[in-house]
């Protein structure tokens, strides 16, 4: 594609979706949200997406001669582009791991392969899930003005999202440097292909934020609390070799990744 002449970046890259470009030549604008009746252009249809052979309504100019004259999703892009550039960081650590370390390791899942997923900024922090051939976890990354390269490897912290709190433990890496990580699965196994880990990845973030789970933990554990009460009261005083029930209580990062595996195999 000829680079475009001006602009922020000089790039159709440089620009959101939602940016409005003119001609520099008649300085008629194109608004993605208006579209293009001329050549029916469907309102929404970002300046990226026309057609190799659209020009200027008015005057004819290609493509290459509009200018940005304003873009509101300019702070979202600045965000996304940022975002991309930790997690290529992430990625690139985990591969050298990968290949310096547990290529040869026989517990590995030999199918999936490192990728960040479902990174957005949360309370001004980037978070998202890390998936490799050995692990899936919930990853935490400092914000712009924070320095995380002073955490304590293997100290934990508790994180609250809608869906509950969460155990993250901080560590470091050379090229990403400090981050804390909550272990969403630590054996790989059951995943069958990558998109199967990255649909469970993508499902994870959207029950994290889910105040539903929240609820049902609760509910369950006090299902549990329950059950424990009227067992206590009514156990005999010999228990001999009754079988004991499993009352274990559960904890939020297994409930929200209970059956994800299996239920994206089928």
């Amino acid at each position: 594609m000829t680079p475009f002449e001006g602009g922020y970046h000089n790039s159709p890259e440089g620009f959101s979706a939602e940016a409005v470009l003119e001609c520099k030549i008649c300085w008629t604008p194109y608004d993605p949200a208006e579209g293009d009746s001329y050549r029916q252009i469907d309102p929404g249809t970002a300046f990226r997406d026309l057609p190799e052979d659209w020009s200027c309504p008015n005057c004819g100019a290609p493509k290459e001669h509009f200018l940005v004259n304003r873009d509101p999703g300019a702070s979202a892009l600045m965000e996304t582009v940022r975002l991309r550039g930790l997690t290529d960081k992430l990625v690139a650590d985990f591969r050298e791991i990968w290949n310096g370390k547990m290529r040869d390791v026989p517990m590995v899942n030999r199918t999936l392969s490192i990728e960040a997923i479902g990174f957005r900024m949360h309370d001004g922090r980037p978070l998202g899930v890390l998936l490799s051939p050995w692990f899936m976890n919930l990853i935490q990354l400092p914000g712009e003005d924070e320095d995380w390269s002073g955490l304590t490897p293997g100290e934990k912290e508790s994180i609250a999202f809608p869906s509950g709190e969460y155990e993250f433990i901080h560590n470091t890496r050379e090229t990403i440097g400090g981050y804390k990580a909550c272990s969403l699965f630590s054996m790989m196994g059951d995943f069958g292909s990558q998109k199967q880990a990255v649909d469970v990845a993508n499902a994870v973030m959207v029950a994290l934020f889910d105040p539903e789970v929240r609820a049902e933990t609760d509910r369950k554990a006090d299902i549990r609390a329950s059950r424990e009460a009227e067992l206590a009261a009514a156990a005999p005083v010999e228990t001999g070799d009754m079988p004991v029930p499993d009352l274990s209580e559960p904890t939020r990062r297994g409930f929200i990744t209970a059956g994800l595996a299996e239920d994206a195999q089928n």
